[in-house]
């Protein structure tokens, strides 16, 4: 049986720009939330860990999970089990970024969604990415590794309930939801007031009708 990737090296893993290497880096990141403190330090750190939770589901779902189906028997069984989760995770930060600071109900939803990272984590390392690398060499590793972190780097990072869990559907929507949470992101607006979120959807909306219309001039 496939050993969990927890207690692999990096040479192992197939070095550190492969695919697997970087997703257990990743992991690590986001498990670090639990240990801190409460005040300003969790809360900036929370912002963070969730950026990177969503930019990293993406490019699992868009580059990764895709392979996994077409290289292993159970693969469809094995990441229908992961893009649930994700999506659970979706749901609650969604209410999350409603709620305010320090609340007991937002607490509550940010004690459940951390549980549900670390089990997907567990998930992942344990059952899931262990297949493919039965089942691919190191080349194709570090390949899909570029891959992996060139989509993650343009990735959307706040949960979106309108994007599908698979390609075609979430590639496609991925570059205006992308834009409007790396302006926010930019802006500092973690999780931004309604009144500020629909400002920047605004100016999301302005951005993408230019490009389309730039896109029509230049194909006439």
């Amino acid at each position: 049986m496939a050993r969990t990737m927890e207690d692999q090296t990096v040479e192992q893993l197939g070095g550190p720009s492969s695919v697997l290497a970087r997703q257990r880096r990743d992991h690590a990141e986001m498990d670090r939330y639990g240990t801190l403190a409460d005040g300003e330090e969790r809360e900036r750190v929370l912002v963070e860990v969730v950026q990177l939770v969503f930019s990293h589901a993406f490019a699992e779902e868009t580059v990764l999970w895709p392979v996994v189906r077409r290289s292993v028997a159970d693969g469809e069984d094995l990441t229908s089990r992961v893009e649930e989760e994700h999506q659970q995770i979706n749901d609650l930060v969604a209410d999350i970024e409603r709620l305010s600071p320090g609340s007991p109900e937002r607490e509550e939803k940010v004690e459940r969604v951390f549980a549900l990272i670390r089990q997907d984590i567990r998930d992942e390392e344990d059952l899931l990415l262990p297949r493919p690398q039965g089942a691919l060499d190191a080349v194709r590793l570090r390949r899909l590794g570029t891959a992996w972190e060139a989509v993650r780097r343009s990735a959307p990072t706040h949960p979106h309930p309108i994007v599908p869990r698979r390609p075609p559907g979430n590639a496609l929507l991925a570059v205006p939801l992308s834009l409007y949470d790396r302006i926010r992101d930019g802006l500092g607006l973690g999780f931004p007031s309604a009144a500020a979120k629909r400002v920047l959807a605004g100016l999301v909306g302005l951005l993408v009708s230019g490009a389309v219309a730039a896109i029509v001039r230049q194909r006439r």
